[in-house]
């Protein structure tokens, strides 16, 4: 599939990588973007690859939804219609996909754009990065999943703080948060993503989408419901070719190489 705005990659290590490339706008999501985003997840999901990795070109991950995409043309009727048309299904084909998900967060993740970085299962950030939900500043409310996302990543208390008041969270307290997973040297960024992805992409991906669904599922089931799902994905689990060939190589120890299935 062609695209216009992102660049979607998948290297030798089944790693595919989605480049937001509108760099001129610190990569801003207008619809066509959004789109091809989806679309990309989607193809990553179906094309055998083992990992996904998301990022943004230039000086910014992203800095949200693109606001003189309008043309000027005045304020919508329904500022809600586009989460409709464009960013919640692309949200949902992310938290659908049963391969992990990196996100490497150069520069800005803003708006959407934080909602995207943070929809990962893990998030590496270079030390200049910072997250905004700065929807106060303009009379809206954060979107995109970031009222669902935030709370449980920070805490209510943070979460709060973050949305309401409307200020930049600097890579290194989100670390400190929750929010991320680990922060990095600008200049490193993107060897340690590839690294990170690859070390995954090597993994039991069976496993390792199981394990993603069951804490996405876990926020919302009671403990009774949690272990049954648990119970059931263990028993997924046991079946791959992954878990019997990993075990016979700890009984001949030596290291388990991963298939995928």
């Amino acid at each position: 599939m062609q695209f216009d705005n992102i660049r979607l990659e998948t290297s030798a290590a089944a790693v595919a990588t989605i480049t937001m490339a509108r760099p001129q706008t610190l990569n801003a999501l207008n619809a066509a973007t959004v789109d091809e985003l989806r679309a990309a997840v989607e193809e990553s999901g179906r094309s055998g690859a083992r990992c996904l990795l998301i990022t943004g070109e230039g000086r910014g991950f992203s800095s949200g939804a693109d606001l003189a995409a309008s043309g000027g043309g005045g304020l919508p009727e329904d500022a809600g219609a586009a989460l409709d048309k464009h960013f919640n299904p692309l949200i949902e084909a992310l938290f659908a996909l049963p391969i992990p998900v990196v996100s490497a967060v150069n520069g800005p993740a803003a708006g959407a754009g934080c909602s995207l970085a943070l929809a990962a299962d893990v998030v590496i950030a270079g030390r200049s990065a910072y997250f905004l939900q700065a929807f106060v500043n303009i009379g809206l409310i954060p979107d995109a999943g970031a009222t669902w996302l935030l709370p449980r990543l920070a805490g209510r208390a943070r979460a709060m703080e973050m949305m309401m008041l409307g200020e930049r969270i600097p890579a290194e307290k989100a670390a400190e948060w929750g929010m991320i997973s680990r922060v990095v040297e600008d200049e490193f960024l993107g060897e340690e993503a590839v690294a990170l992805a690859t070390r995954l992409a090597q993994g039991p991906t069976v496993a390792l989408g199981l394990i993603r669904r069951l804490a996405h599922e876990a926020a919302h089931l009671p403990l009774r419901d949690a272990l049954a799902a648990e119970r059931g994905a263990q028993r997924d689990a046991g079946r791959t070719a992954d878990f019997g060939n990993a075990v016979m190589a700890f009984l001949q120890k030596r290291q388990a190489r991963f298939e995928g299935k």
